[in-house]
Order: structure tokens, then sequence, then C-alpha cells
């Protein structure tokens, strides 16, 4: 017994009775391959998708770990860290480059003050990114102990009234 091209029947990738629906699928689209007219990835997802359907599944976030809330909000806040102290950079490097900071200690000079003279010796360079990388740490620190406490705090509502359900869907 021979198909249209003269191939025996035994070589064509028809589906198998055991053979689940996406396997089934992939098997009818190898036919049609194997037969001349070769269909797209498209064609053969969507043909995927007609045997077996977008699946769905329910699920509920009923806890999170707080080891692992510990682990994320730390580096996250980290990356913010490195963002205060990158931007506190940018920052001063433009309002220098903008000549800010020369018009600001000639503003100083003609006030002539004691007081603001010490002021404008805080708006250097070296102090301006040490005041950035103090913020960052102490952001560094809050966030992280933030993020912990609200996996905590996410896993006492969770228990009482269920967690937050969502559905997950393959396409």
């Amino acid at each position: 017994m021979t198909n249209a091209n003269n191939a025996p029947a035994d070589s064509m990738n028809w589906p198998k009775p055991g053979d689940t629906a996406t396997e089934a699928a992939a098997a009818q689209a190898n036919a049609v391959e194997d037969s001349g007219a070769a269909p797209s990835r498209v064609q053969q997802r969507e043909a995927a998708k007609r045997e077996v359907g977008i699946r769905r599944a329910r699920m509920t976030l009923s806890r999170i770990e707080p080891w692992s809330a510990l682990k994320m909000s730390f580096l996250l806040s980290v990356a913010l860290g490195i963002m205060i102290v990158i931007a506190a950079m940018v920052l001063w490097v433009v309002l220098d480059v903008m000549q800010v900071w020369g018009q600001i200690d000639e503003l100083l000079v003609t006030l002539n003050s004691e007081a603001l003279l010490n002021l404008g010796q805080f708006l250097h360079f070296g102090r301006v990114l040490a005041f950035a990388v103090v913020v960052g740490v102490i952001e560094i620190v809050l966030f992280t102990a933030l993020g912990t406490l609200m996996a905590l705090i996410y896993n006492v509502i969770a228990t009482l009234v269920g967690g937050i359900s969502i559905t997950v869907t393959d396409e």
C-alpha cells in the first residue's frame, strides 16, 4: 500500500491511537510536510491549539517565603541604591558643566557670611557622592527590611483569607 508520493504507508507520521493530542497534531503536521505542502510554524501551533485547546490553570498564591522575599528585596534595593549614586553623580556633573556650582560659590562669596561659606563646602563632588552613598545604604537596609516584613504580613493575611487567586494560561 502506497500514498500519492509512492512512499510506503508505514513511513508516514500518522498519529497512533495512544498518542496525546499534541503528539497527534505534530504527527499530522509532519504528514502534511511529507506530502509536499509545508505548513508554517503558526499553522502548526494553531493545529496543536485546535487539538488541545488553550490550557488554563487556576492557582492561589497562599504563601511567600520570607527568605526568598529578603533576597529579592535586597537585590532590588541594591540596584536602586546604585541608581541613586549614579543619578547623583550625573546630576552633579551636569550642574557643573552648566557652571551652576561656580555661580553658587560667587553668590556665597558676595554675601560674605561664614555660615553660607561653610554650606558651600558641602557642594563639592566628594561630599555629594558620599551623601548619595549614605542615602543608598540607608535605602538598602530599609527596603530589605520592609520587603521581608511585607512578605510576613502577606503570609498572615493569606492565612486568614486564602491568598491571591490567579489564572495561568498556556498559549
